[in-house]
C-alpha cells in the first residue's frame, strides 16, 4: 500500500476503513522527520506490508490525530489495530516502526 498524507478527517477515515494502520507524525521544521521520510516510504511500498495502511500526518495541522496517538515529540510513530491505539512513541530508527508493524500483524 502506498503512503497516504492525511489530515484529521483522513486519519479518522483510515482508522475506520483499515484493520492495521501505522502513522508517522511529523512537522515541516523537523530535521529528523525529513531523514526518516525515505525509509518510511520504502516500508509503505514493501509488498510484505500490503495489508497495512501507512499514513503521514503533519502533527501541527492535525490536532485531533495528534491527541489520539498521544504525540509528545517528533518524529512520532503510532500503530492502530481495529481503530484502537496499540502503541506509539517517538523514534529515530526504522527498526522501531518494523516492530510496530509486527505488533498489529
Amino acid at each position: 500500500m502506498s503512503l497516504i498524507k492525511a489530515d484529521d478527517a483522513q486519519f479518522s477515515e483510515a482508522l475506520k476503513s483499515n484493520e492495521k494502520v501505522i502513522v508517522k507524525f511529523y512537522a515541516d521544521w523537523c530535521g529528523s522527520c525529513r531523514l526518516m521520510a525515505p525509509k518510511y516510504k520504502r516500508l509503505a511500498e514493501n509488498e510484505a506490508y500490503s495489508d497495512v495502511a501507512f499514513l503521514d500526518v503533519n502533527a501541527e495541522h492535525s490536532p485531533g490525530a495528534r491527541k489520539a496517538a498521544g504525540v509528545d515529540n517528533l518524529p512520532f510513530f503510532a500503530a492502530f489495530k481495529n481503530g484502537e491505539l496499540v502503541e506509539g512513541s517517538s523514534a529515530g530508527k526504522i527498526d522501531f516502526v518494523e516492530k510496530l508493524i509486527e505488533k498489529v500483524s
